[in-house]
């Protein structure tokens, strides 16, 4: 049987299983920081190295970020795997994470806290907010070519109500994740904003996430562009769904909620064992009004083409949200029932775009 900390590069979505901790010899060896320099070549003066064997200038990802105080600091993180949680305030604006090796799945950070999780002072649980790997507050903030994951299982905790387990809750404006990887099971991809005011405008290119129970949610207006979403198959159910790959909570005032575009869904679960998406209406905002667009993405069998929508909470069904597809293909897209399969028209297409989701902002 695979260990926790493995059991999620078992599951990932690609031919290779995820090395956490390994590097590539001449990285991990010679030149742990590849092209970008050292602390004995530094780039400049806010640019930070991260290595768990102590050849930068920290051995934690929180350390580094404690020390870049102000803003613009970058912070080049070795590969290896780094389990611990980070924090990440709201003050270090403009602040970039790199992965050194360029391949995400090199630099790992991943912890295995969940909602139901107690606290160690005994003042309670985590929740769901404060159970994520990675809280990330800033405004710019840009991450490049790293893995950000939650390794907690259902099965390691069975006493558990609170399953959710989240690799990292984003909640800054003009936040950009280039090619990264967010592992997980439940809520694994928080895309959030700070308040219900607060229209955090969000950028993922070419990236890979996976779960199984609402893995991508929150309040943002999220634009994931390019990006693989890989639904989990489940040993604890008899039968489906097994779970939604989005949860959107959008602001009643926001007018952009999430955009999904030229990306694809595939599963290890049976055909038709997964919902696209269905709608958040959190106890704390029932004026919440979510909202989501898939267009012109492939969605692979995995998704239960019939009926791909579902309903969170009495009173909120998915018919009287904000969703839409668009031009998609593959067995998960046929229209069966047209009235379960909300299309925008050519001339509505035009308006779910990344540049009407950033407006001033050109990630």
């Amino acid at each position: 049987m695979p260990t926790r900390r493995t059991a999620l590069a078992l599951l990932a979505g690609s031919t290779t299983a995820l090395a956490l901790g390994t590097a590539p010899p001449a990285l991990a060896h010679d030149r742990p920081f590849g092209r970008h320099g050292s602390p004995a070549r530094r780039r400049d003066r806010a640019t930070l190295y991260v290595d768990a064997h102590g050849r930068g200038d920290h051995t934690t990802v929180q350390a580094a970020v404690d020390a870049a105080t102000g803003t613009g600091h970058t912070l080049v993180i070795a590969p290896g795997t780094y389990r611990e949680t980070v924090d990440i305030p709201a003050d270090r604006t403009g602040l970039t994470l790199i992965g050194a090796s360029g391949d995400p799945r090199d630099t790992v950070i991943v912890y295995d806290n969940a909602n139901g999780t107690p606290r160690p002072d005994g003042s309670g649980t985590y929740g769901t907010s404060g159970s994520a790997t990675v809280t990330a507050r800033p405004a710019g903030l840009t991450a490049r070519d790293l893995t950000f994951a939650n390794d907690w299982l259902r099965a390691d905790h069975p006493d558990y109500t609170g399953t959710q387990a989240v690799a990292i809750k984003v909640t800054g404006d003009r936040s950009a994740f280039l090619g990264c990887r967010f592992l997980g099971h439940q809520d694994t991809l928080y895309a959030d904003s700070a308040s219900l005011t607060d229209f955090a405008r969000q950028y993922y290119r070419d990236c890979y996430v996976e779960g199984d129970v609402d893995f991508v949610f929150g309040r943002a207006s999220a634009v994931l562009d390019r990006c693989h979403f890989r639904t989990l198959t489940r040993t604890d159910l008899a039968a489906a769904p097994y779970g939604f790959v989005f949860a959107p909570s959008t602001a009643g005032a926001d007018p952009h909620g999430f955009l999904v575009l030229r990306s694809r869904v595939t599963s290890t679960a049976p055909d038709g064992y997964f919902k696209l998406a269905r709608p958040w209406v959190p106890s704390s905002d029932l004026t919440a009004h979510p909202m989501l667009t898939v267009r012109d993405s492939h969605l692979g069998a995995g998704i239960d083409a019939d009926e791909p929508y579902g309903t969170m909470s009495a009173g909120f069904p998915w018919q009287d949200q904000r969703f839409a597809e668009y031009r998609n293909t593959g067995p998960g897209a046929r229209v069966t029932v047209p009235a379960n399969r909300p299309q925008l028209t050519r001339a509505e297409a035009r308006e779910h775009t990344p540049a009407a989701w950033f407006g001033d902002w050109r990630p």
